[in-house]
């Protein structure tokens, strides 16, 4: 809740009339309903979602929330109970998924272990009978394409796992679907590898401009490479938007302990001053808010929320219009490029802080000390009721 303004309707224009150009996947309405016993599961619960062509697009969430299922559906290897699924407007619901113009990459690269890598890459192709003269043409650019030219006869053996990954990759986009969809193939890496994919996975989605499906359960993979997400939970969308949205202003208290590491205090709404909000929080402790659910008013009981990365950390109590918070370290992590701690605020309210290790740096507090915590009151996001 802010101070109302004052704002001036813009003018239609003749533009304002043209429709928008069709999503290049549309979903309206779909749910998946399996038997389990004597029971009905809903795996997929009335999801509706349009995904723009040219979008890398990720489906987030943790295991057995629907967002494969959700891909399957897209792919046409699940036919929803209820709703509808289209493609660049057409209604495919029903339609097999040799007959949609998409393809699914999956974290089993299914390579064939006896052809050349570009075998594996024109296999598609030859069984559609494309001419022998094309099928060069495109396979070589898709191997340049997925820096895999050099090795195009090659055996998959011959190649690493992020290498293999780049195959079934170039055979996937070989034959220019208007969508492709990936389900977690990035799985099978290790960190290091898994990060450097992830890169080569948006370069190549933006050289080639189509539209991406991404699913997977890593939060950092999805902000990464994401253009929009939808985070998913027991079959339903919890929140939609791009990574900066969902991670800096999430919509549930599951989207914010699911994106990363959040910090929830439990506090009430004491008064407003100086356009900020005030909000008493762990042993009457105060913390400020610059923007409130419209339905806040003074003695709401609500939850806040701030990333770690956002909160400072200091043995003196901080000094102007800051959240400030005193609490006792009980401990201390060394990552490298930084210190997390993690702070006893009172309540049983624990505050966990990332504080980049600068060079020479030290740490700021020892177990057991007392320290001050604050950030500022635009960082103190309140979860929406």
């Amino acid at each position: 809740m802010a101070p109302p303004t004052s704002t001036t309707q813009p003018q239609a224009s003749a533009s304002d009339a043209i429709p928008a150009a069709e999503p290049a996947i549309s979903l309206t309405g779909v749910v998946k309903a399996f038997r389990s016993g004597t029971e009905t599961v809903r795996a997929v619960d009335g999801v509706d979602l349009e995904i723009g062509r040219g979008e890398f697009f990720s489906l987030l969430g943790p295991s057995g929330c629907g967002k494969t299922t959700t891909m399957r559906m897209i792919a046409g290897f699940e036919d929803p109970t209820e709703g509808v699924v289209r493609l660049d407007g057409r209604d495919v619901t029903g339609v097999s998924a040799n007959h949609r113009d998409v393809n699914m990459v999956f974290q089993s690269y299914a390579l064939f272990p006896h052809m050349s890598v570009a075998d594996n890459v024109a296999f598609g192709l030859r069984r559609r009978k494309v001419p022998k003269a094309e099928i060069t043409r495109r396979v070589g650019r898709m191997l340049d394409l997925v820096e895999l030219g050099h090795r195009a006869k090659h055996r998959p053996t011959q190649l690493s796992g992020g290498q293999q990954q780049r195959v079934a990759l170039a055979r996937a986009l070989v034959n220019e679907p208007s969508a492709l969809l990936l389900d977690e193939p990035l799985g099978a890496l290790d960190l290091k590898l898994r990060q450097s994919m992830q890169i080569e996975l948006k370069r190549i989605q933006r050289e080639v401009g189509i539209t991406f499906v991404y699913v997977t359960h890593d939060q950092g993979e999805a902000l990464t490479m994401s253009d929009r997400i939808a985070v998913m939970n027991n079959g339903l969308v919890e929140q939609l938007g791009t990574p900066t949205e969902i991670y800096d202003r999430p919509a549930t208290r599951f989207v914010a302990d699911f994106i990363g590491t959040s910090n929830l205090l439990r506090g009430v709404v004491s008064a407003a001053s100086g356009g900020l909000w005030k909000v008493e929080v762990a042993d009457g402790a105060t913390v400020l808010a610059a923007e409130l659910p419209d339905e806040v008013t003074t003695g709401s009981h609500i939850h806040l929320t701030v990333r770690p990365e956002k909160v400072n950390i200091g043995t003196e109590e901080p000094e102007g219009q800051v959240s400030r918070l005193p609490g006792t370290v009980t401990e201390t992590v060394y990552t490298g490029a930084a210190t997390h701690y993690q702070v006893d605020v009172g309540d049983g309210d624990e505050v966990t802080v990332y504080q980049q290790n600068a060079s020479g740096s030290a740490l700021v507090a020892e177990r057991g000390e007392r320290v001050w915590l604050s950030w500022p009151p635009h960082h103190s996001y309140a979860l929406p009721s």
